[in-house]
């Protein structure tokens, strides 16, 4: 099956979500939320009837929730053709890993004295690495994105917290370039274990170099990874 079967299949479970009560952000929801697990893939078209059927909503709410994602970057309208998932640029890629930089890092610099409530992160982390023992990559990339939510929801800012939501988003669609998830994703694993067990040790200050650096080398790989795509 397609990451794009994957998805429309999925979506009939996500249609509980949507309670008696849905609206096209709730839509618009459960489709960011899809694109960060990396079942949809960039250029990929969005079927509108198969996904209004699946949820079990109008496709004027479909449509309404198109738009919201459009205008988060992450799907484009092409005129008689369609919606389709955002091919990201270089700039984009820069840009993503600049408000990242912004978000993460200020939020472990900005906490208070330990303890951290760090369960959310080690829960991300544990998953990751069952992930690795499978060898679900997919998976893998998903939790790295799932332990960077929760570094920004250290903060306890909701709004920081639904600006990274569609940060991840977008990364998740950078992630797409690269050739090999393998090589990518596994080893950031022990590097998010250290992180956490810096931050379980009470040093905020250890675990924002420890990211710091993290960080400028994802941007670095995914760069170069976009530099051998566009040659």
């Amino acid at each position: 099956m397609t990451d794009t079967g994957e998805a429309l299949a999925g979506l009939a479970d996500d249609r509980v979500l949507l309670g008696r009560t849905s609206t096209a952000e709730r839509v618009a929801d459960i489709l960011r939320a899809r694109i960060a697990e990396g079942y949809f893939r960039p250029e990929a078209q969005l079927p509108e009837k198969a996904i209004a059927t699946a949820l079990g909503v109008s496709r004027n709410t479909l449509r309404e929730a198109f738009r919201l994602l459009t205008h988060e970057r992450l799907l484009v309208h092409e005129l008689n053709r369609g919606v389709f998932v955002r091919v990201l640029t270089v700039e984009d890629l820069i840009d993503i890993y600049r408000v990242r930089r912004l978000l993460e890092c200020a939020a472990l610099r900005g906490l208070g004295r330990p303890p951290f409530p760090v369960a959310g992160l080690e829960a991300a982390v544990a998953t990751g690495e069952e992930a690795a023992r499978a060898g679900l990559w997919r998976d893998l990339g998903t939790a790295n994105i799932r332990f960077h939510q929760e570094l920004v929801a250290l903060a306890g800012s909701p709004r920081t917290n639904e600006v990274m939501r569609g940060i991840l988003a977008e990364l998740r669609l950078v992630f797409h370039v690269m050739e090999d998830p393998r090589r990518f994703h596994e080893p950031y694993l022990p590097r998010n274990r250290e992180i956490l067990r810096a931050l379980a040790a009470g040093d905020a200050a250890g675990a924002e170099a420890l990211l710091a650096a993290y960080l400028d080398d994802s941007r670095r790989q995914l760069a170069e990874a976009y530099g051998r795509r566009l040659g």
